[in-house]
């Protein structure tokens, strides 16, 4: 199996990088993503799919992702150690958590990602997975795994960004992206729906301000073309542009409204 993690080389590279979502979790569609040329495939597992848990689900799309010569960006349903280290034995490389409000949870869910931490051992096993090529006990990769894990956290409700500069303070923190959507629910003035807009854009300029103060990449979604370019120009290096879904409704749906 492929081991470098080509999106974690990119954005320390400086880079910008491109993806989708893939809301089918077909293997198929995976590596047709990466065929097309997009850096990266976005798989929620907090709002969909198969179980985390079956290590079977994350070999068969880490096997297309490298047949399509593609990074995996995997946000899982909760930011629990063990779910962390099932997913990244089973070949995931990037994982992105969700629900995150504080330092210290993060932190938790961060060390569980690695073998060394903060010049101590962490808090990741050594066991027979994917990512030790099935032969368990390997010095290679205990050694290796460290330098290409990616662990990034999604800043969407107002307490996270409240203690941002905590946050992107914790070590080995990948990157941050930011959920507007649940931002602006977690900022709404009474019912959900309310929302306060200039507000939830404060919050959204505040994170980014203090991701590219800190050196900690950022990304967020932007499916028009124009303002994926705008959110590379003003710092966002990790850019979702669309998904499986939108991608084959609008390309089909235009189709037929041209046949008449």
């Amino acid at each position: 199996m492929r081991t470098e993690n080509e999106f974690r080389r990119a954005i320390e590279r400086g880079e910008t990088i491109f993806g989708a979502s893939c809301a089918t979790f077909s293997p198929t569609v995976v590596e047709t993503l990466g065929n097309i040329g997009l850096d990266f495939v976005w798989l929620d597992f907090e709002h969909g799919g198969p179980s985390p848990y079956d290590s079977t689900v994350f070999e068969e799309l880490t096997r297309a992702a490298e047949a399509g010569d593609v990074e995996l960006l995997v946000r899982l349903p909760s930011p629990e150690p063990p779910l962390v280290r099932k997913a990244l034995d089973a070949g995931v490389r990037t994982i992105l958590l969700p629900r995150i409000e504080t330092a210290d949870e993060l932190q938790r869910a961060v060390e569980a990602a690695h073998f060394s931490y903060g010049g101590d051992v962490g808090d990741r096993g050594v066991g027979i997975g994917r990512t030790s090529q099935w032969a368990g006990y390997v010095d290679s990769h205990v050694g290796g795994e460290d330098a290409e894990v990616l662990v990034g956290t999604m800043i969407e409700n107002e307490r996270a960004v409240e203690n941002i500069e905590e946050i992107l303070a914790v070590p080995e923190l990948g990157f941050a992206f930011v959920g507007p959507a649940d931002l602006a629910m977690s900022m709404s003035e009474g019912e959900p729906l309310e929302k306060n807009e200039e507000a939830v854009e404060a919050a959204i300029d505040r994170t980014l301000e203090a991701c590219l103060a800190a050196d900690v990449p950022i990304g967020r979604i932007r499916n028009d073309v124009t303002a994926a370019r705008e959110a590379a120009d003003a710092g966002y290096q990790i850019v979702r542009i669309g998904g499986d879904i939108g991608a084959i409704s609008t390309t089909l749906r235009n189709k037929l409204d041209e046949l008449g």
